[in-house]
Formats: C-alpha cells, structure tokens, sequence
C-alpha cells in the first residue's frame, strides 16, 4: 500500500504544482493588466474591483503553497515510518482518508473527538 500512497500523493504534488504556477501565472496576468490599465482606468469600483482579483489570487497562491507542504509533509511520513498511524490512538488510518487527506496524522474518529 505504501507504494500506491506514494503515487497518490506525488500524482497530487504534480497538481498542486501546476495549479500553483498557473495562479502565479494569473496573478502576473492582473498586476501587468492593472498597471496598464491604471492610465485609463479612474474610477474607484475598477481600481476595486483589480484590487480584488489581485487579491484572490494571493490567496490561492498561499492556500496551494500551504497544502503543498503538507503533501511533503506526508511523504516525510512515508520515508519515516508515521504514514498511516493515528497520533492518537496508534491505530491504522483508513485508506480512504488518507486518499482524501493523504497528510493526516488522526483517524477519523480521534479527529471527529478532538
């Protein structure tokens, strides 16, 4: 099983990897529109408005970054024999969760109780 957590976790650290280069990519996109455009563009609801989506995009920037280290953080836990355990009660995390949330550390139940 650990081989096929492997390929579950890298195959979404490749996802995760270019969803974050296409929000950088779209964030370049609104900083370079919104400095062309600010000569032309005056009113507060557009300056609002690009402000916004900038700030969207940051958001979903850092939201990828954060769950991309949480996927190393899990294939840590492979290569230090943790991957799988409950912190909690030492048991075996479903193979369902850990397809869902392949960085977990808690079953579910020791998650629902905490």
């Amino acid at each position: 099983d650990i081989d096929f957590f492997k390929n579950v976790i890298r195959t979404k650290i490749v996802e995760v990897s270019n969803d974050l280069d296409d929000e950088k990519k779209r964030a370049d996109d609104i900083k370079t529109s919104t400095q062309s455009n600010a000569i032309y563009s005056s009113h507060m609801a557009d300056a609002s408005s690009d402000h916004l989506d900038m700030e969207r995009a940051y958001y979903f920037i850092a939201r990828e970054k954060k769950y991309l280290k949480y996927l190393n953080r899990a294939m840590a836990m492979i290569q230090d024999g943790t991957f799988g355990i409950c912190k909690t009660c030492s048991d075996l995390i479903s193979k369902d969760r850990l397809i869902e949330v392949p960085h977990t550390t808690k079953c579910f139940n020791c998650k629902s109780n905490s």
